[in-house]
């Protein structure tokens, strides 16, 4: 199934940032939705500054209309404010989007696990994310440094704790 674009995607002044407070603010917030629901329906974590403006989220090619590079900042700044977004490194070009926050993947990994009455055991990192008993499920594909910041809030909660076997990770739920 395809990704739905708002309606503002083909409303060409929506690629240039607003000067009245009010407008750029509700603009935003719009780009802000977008940008989630985007990641989400492509299951996108860590993206790179120069793709994505370069991706069909930024670059409306029907309409001929692709927001700025600056603009493109501002929204990922907007989102790094909102707590969907961490910059991966210090020139910020690369940036982990976080539609589900790590809190809330850890509710969604725990449901999972009390569900198929799992608690109690241990599984790697690559089971959970990649395993045959994880197709179908929300968190099946998710970025190992998303699981990761997943089962340390579990651990906050003490939910499940992370242990090292050899030379990778895994994870026991209590």
């Amino acid at each position: 199934m395809g990704f739905e674009w708002p309606w503002q995607y083909n409303f060409p002044p929506f690629y240039t940032l607003q000067p009245n407070v009010d407008t750029r603010q509700k603009q935003l917030s719009a780009w802000s939705s977008l940008v989630l629901s985007y990641c989400r329906h492509n299951k996108l974590y860590t993206m790179n500054v120069m793709e994505i403006q370069e991706s069909p989220l930024f670059n409306n090619k029907k309409i001929q209309r692709k927001l700025s590079l600056e603009s493109v900042q501002v929204v990922l700044e907007e989102l790094r404010k909102k707590g969907n977004l961490e910059w991966l490194d210090k020139n910020k070009t690369r940036f982990l989007i976080m539609w589900r926050r790590p809190d809330e993947w850890g509710k969604v990994l725990y449901q999972w696990v009390s569900k198929n009455g799992t608690t109690n055991s241990v599984f790697t990192l690559y089971e959970l994310i990649n395993g045959d008993d994880t197709v179908g499920e929300e968190f099946h594909g998710l970025d190992e440094a998303m699981l990761l910041r997943s089962l340390e809030a579990l651990q906050m909660e003490h939910k499940a704790e992370i242990i090292t076997l050899n030379d990778s990770k895994g994870v026991k739920f209590f």
